[in-house]
C-alpha cells in the first residue's frame, strides 16, 4: 500500500466498505431470519439428544442467510475455476 499516494486510500476504501457492508447485511440476515410459528416454542424446548457432561441437543432452525452464503461461496468458487480455466492465465 502506498503511503503518500491517493490511490492507496482508494484501495483501502474499496476493500473496507464492501467488507463492512457484508458484515452488516449478514448480521441483519441472521438477526431477522427466524420466523416464529406455533410450534417454535415446542421445537426449541424439546430435547432430542443427550450427550455426556450435561450437553443437550435441540432442534433449531438453520439460518437462511447462512445457507445462501455457503451456496454462493461454492458457486463463486466453481465459476471462478471454470472461467480462469477457459480464459487462461494472462501474464
Amino acid at each position: 500500500m502506498r503511503f503518500f499516494d491517493f490511490l492507496g486510500i482508494q484501495h483501502l476504501v474499496l476493500y473496507l466498505f464492501p467488507a463492512i457492508l457484508f458484515i452488516l447485511l449478514f448480521f441483519a440476515g441472521l438477526k431477522f431470519s427466524y420466523i416464529e410459528t406455533r410450534r417454535s416454542q415446542e421445537r426449541e424446548s424439546k430435547i432430542i439428544e443427550k450427550f455426556p457432561d450435561g450437553i443437550e441437543g435441540r432442534e433449531a432452525p438453520f439460518p437462511l442467510v447462512l445457507s445462501l452464503t455457503i451456496t454462493g461461496t461454492i458457486v463463486w468458487g466453481l465459476l471462478y475455476i471454470f472461467f480462469i480455466g477457459t480464459r487462461g492465465v494472462k501474464f
